[in-house]
């Protein structure tokens, strides 16, 4: 039964067929006869018996001829009835039994091949025409009509997996609206009272100019923020639309150009850095541009939060490249998961300097490259943050 559940709906039509000709061919050869017997059962009554046998053992026959058709005058009328069905019978039983037969078949196919999956088809068609997309397709035999059903169920999971993708770019907009009215409102806050101050104070010379200075040197900070936070938007907007370009990148060419990112952060913030990369004859291919602007951001929070030491390492094949970043800072103090969120910053003095969506924007760049962002905190102490690559044709 398996085997004919998963039979194609052409070989299984073609078998209900066989079966139901088979089947009709048998019955109406014993429908034929039954009705011939009856036929000539009836015929017997009518013919004089004596002159029956007389033909029959007469010029030295040795069969039985048929038995002679009476008038229908000369029958009952059940008889005469009797015999016209029975004369309609052996004539159309073929015909009858055979289109009957095949009508069977036809709702036999019906009922056991493809009256399941419709109706599932039907109710998920009616279910995603709700919005409800939680619920799955049971039907699972391996005919077109499985197939089918496989195909719906994967643009059902598809549509889940963008309407949730789809409900978290509105949060994150929603998230990213609020974010920009306080993150703008904030720094013009400040001008505000500077200016206010200034205008109120310098003229009465109630402010010395080693004041006036501060304040217009807290400006500046306010102002560059303020820029900081327009480049980070250019970024944001461009996420979406920009193309990755794929090109050959070697453990080598990745090693000379990390290591240069490492030596401007090492004179920046004056730390110790550690570079491992294994050394490898195969090529990945990838978008260079972005590989290295997720380890600029990544790199620019591993030096700011460490204590004293950096650490990296590289791990390239043809297929896959990971980038694994370590310091031995405090790790995160709260939930990972919202490091990659919009505006993270675990340091509130950190908002002078920087948006807060370094890794927010890193962890969408390796999802468009086909990866992910991994973070975790180290069992003694520090941040383990590891990036991966799939190569991209």
């Amino acid at each position: 039964m398996g085997k004919i559940k998963n039979l194609s709906l052409r070989k299984t039509i073609v078998l209900y067929m066989i079966i139901s000709l088979i089947i009709s061919f048998y019955l109406s050869a014993l429908i034929m006869r039954i009705a011939s017997t009856v036929q000539n059962n009836i015929w017997w009554n009518y013919v004089d018996q004596e002159e029956y046998f007389e033909m029959a053992e007469g010029d030295g026959r040795r069969y039985l001829p048929d038995v002679p058709r009476p008038h229908s005058y000369e029958m009952k009328e059940f008889d005469y009835h009797v015999s016209e069905i029975c004369d309609f019978l052996q004539t159309f039983t073929v015909l009858i039994v055979s289109v009957a037969g095949s009508i069977i078949a036809v709702f036999l196919f019906y009922k056991h091949k493809l009256k399941c999956p419709i109706e599932e088809l039907e109710l998920a068609s009616r279910q995603v025409g709700r919005n409800n997309l939680d619920f799955h397709i049971t039907y699972e035999n391996e005919d077109e009509m499985g197939g089918l059903c496989k195909e719906f169920e994967r643009m059902r999971g598809q549509l889940a997996e963008n309407n949730q993708q789809l409900w978290k770019m509105l949060e994150e907009e929603k998230a990213l609206r609020a974010a920009i009215a306080h993150d703008i409102r904030s720094p013009l806050s400040v001008l505000e009272g500077y200016q206010e101050m200034l205008s109120e104070y310098l003229p009465k010379k109630e402010i010395n100019m080693e004041q006036a200075l501060e304040m217009v040197n807290e400006s500046k900070k306010q102002i560059e923020r303020m820029d900081i936070f327009v480049e980070t938007m250019r970024k944001m907007s461009s996420l979406d639309t920009r193309e990755l370009v794929a090109e050959e990148i070697t453990s080598k060419q990745v090693e000379i150009d990390v290591r240069a990112e490492m030596n401007v952060f090492r004179k920046k913030f004056g730390k110790l850095y550690e570079l491992e990369c294994s050394e490898t004859e195969e090529k990945f291919s990838g978008d260079k541009e972005v590989i290295l602007e997720v380890i600029e951001n990544l790199l620019s929070n591993a030096f700011r939060y460490a204590k004293t030491k950096v650490e990296m390492e590289v791990f390239l094949t043809c297929s896959e490249l990971q980038i694994r970043i370590k310091d031995d800072g405090v790790g995160f103090t709260i939930d990972k998961q919202k490091a990659t969120e919009l505006f993270y910053q675990q340091n509130v003095k950190d908002s002078l300097k920087h948006s807060g969506m370094g890794m927010y924007i890193s962890r969408l760049y390796c999802e468009k490259h086909g990866g992910q962002l991994l973070i975790e905190n180290e069992k003694q102490s520090g941040a383990v943050i590891t990036a991966v690559f799939h190569r991209i044709a």
